[in-house]
């Protein structure tokens, strides 16, 4: 094939063409556990976070209430990929040899936002939310104007068990807001590593555990996340059910393909290759900590608080 600007143009439609249909069929599972925001500027700040009021009887006038009690800043960040395509392979007609290259590249691309925002879920442990607290955390206040709050968590230790994991159902359901009101939270998704996958199908989908009534069979849906192969003991317990969500993505400019593919670039003058690369700009960072909980799962919970009523989910 005789290369010049105007055959380039046709490898690039055709490249670009082969990319959007597998950035397109990707799916993502970020949508699961993150709402996802469009971002317009260098960075969001989401003061409403933990500071949205429940309905209250109306008694005189109106009260308006503070939405910035809280100031949490997501700042966006720049991302891409890039490959390069010798040019002789284009030369002799090669094109077709690199479609499962653009086809990964867009793989990739799509999939990067989910490991975003499941990147943020080991760091939890450490990383602050908008309370100025680590995301799970076992001292969360809420800041009740005129009462002594009492802390509240979302952090555990103990490995994912059925005794555990019914600890941290209970738990998660009788936290209050920032007006001391029960959040009316049902959590409703246990995401897991795959190394734990077996633990949580367990628990959520058999009849029966050690030959006794399985009372924790459908309570939530399963998600069993590559991206947390790294700490394989750490489980996570989320509500996904309201418009809010535990974790946000932050989207300024989705991926796209680009490419120095003219013959007066310097990497075609000098290196004999055609550059194509992916850019976006987003972030990720975290919610509500009420609706979420996390458990490092380092310690095994003591045989005495496996009988009766669900235990505090340390």
């Amino acid at each position: 094939m005789i290369l010049n600007d105007n055959t380039m143009r046709g490898a690039f439609v055709a490249f670009n063409t082969v990319f959007n249909k597998a950035f397109q069929e990707t799916e993502n599972q970020y949508p699961r556990v993150a709402m996802e925001v469009p971002s317009g500027t260098r960075d969001e700040t989401y003061a409403w976070l933990g500071a949205v009021p429940s309905m209250r009887e109306w008694i005189g006038e109106r009260e308006a209430k503070n939405l910035s009690a809280y100031g949490y800043t997501i700042k966006n960040k720049d991302f891409e990929l890039t490959v390069a395509v010798p040019r002789n392979d284009l030369e002799d007609d090669c094109i077709g040899v690199y479609k499962p290259m653009f086809q990964d590249l867009a793989h990739n691309a799509r999939r990067h936002s989910d490991k975003l925002v499941f990147g943020l879920f080991p760091r939890g442990f450490t990383e602050k939310c908008f309370d100025g607290k680590p995301f799970f955390c076992e001292s969360h206040t809420p800041s009740i104007e005129g009462k002594n709050a009492k802390p509240q968590s979302n952090k555990g230790t103990y490995k994912l068990t059925p005794e555990s994991y019914g600890a941290a159902r209970s738990q998660m359901m009788c936290l209050v807001d920032d007006q001391g009101e029960v959040m009316f939270i049902v959590p409703d998704l246990l995401v897991v590593s795959p190394q734990k996958e077996a633990m949580g199908r367990t628990i959520l989908m058999a009849n029966e555990i050690h030959q006794e009534v399985n009372i924790y069979k459908d309570t939530a849906e399963l998600l069993v996340v590559p991206e947390l192969a790294k700490n394989p003991e750490q489980w996570f317990l989320l509500s996904t059910n309201r418009p809010v969500k535990p974790f946000i993505f932050q989207n300024r400019r989705k991926p796209q393909l680009i490419s120095k593919d003219k013959s007066g670039d310097d990497n075609v003058f000098f290196k004999k290759e055609y550059v194509y690369g992916v850019d976006s700009r987003c972030n990720a960072g975290y919610g509500l900590w009420q609706l979420a909980f996390g458990s490092t799962g380092e310690a095994d919970m003591p045989a005495a608080k496996t009988a009766g009523s669900a235990p505090a989910a340390k």
